[in-house]
């Protein structure tokens, strides 16, 4: 299952936060779990892109950030399926 998580930092983000957040992503991937981030300007701070078997497994994660982060995710369905529905 596909997630795309919008985020605002809560505070400034500093060297150390973005590390461990890196290190905790990296860790994820062994589990089978791919995220992505990409840093945007605009209304929101960053886009994440969640690769993870379950709903339970995407929201595990995001409660993990949720000191960091306001967030706002949405289940992403791949083009090719969701045409598949029409």
């Amino acid at each position: 299952m596909f997630f795309i998580t919008l985020t605002k930092w809560k505070k400034t983000p500093t060297k150390e936060v973005v590390d461990k957040a890196t290190k905790t992503f990296e860790d994820l991937e062994t589990q089978g779990i791919n995220v992505r981030v990409y840093w945007t300007l605009g209304r929101y701070d960053a886009v994440a892109i969640i690769e993870a078997p379950t709903e339970k497994d995407a929201m595990k994660i995001l409660i993990g950030f949720s000191g960091l982060v306001d967030t706002e995710t949405m289940v992403a369905v791949p083009r090719e399926e969701a045409i598949k529905l029409l």
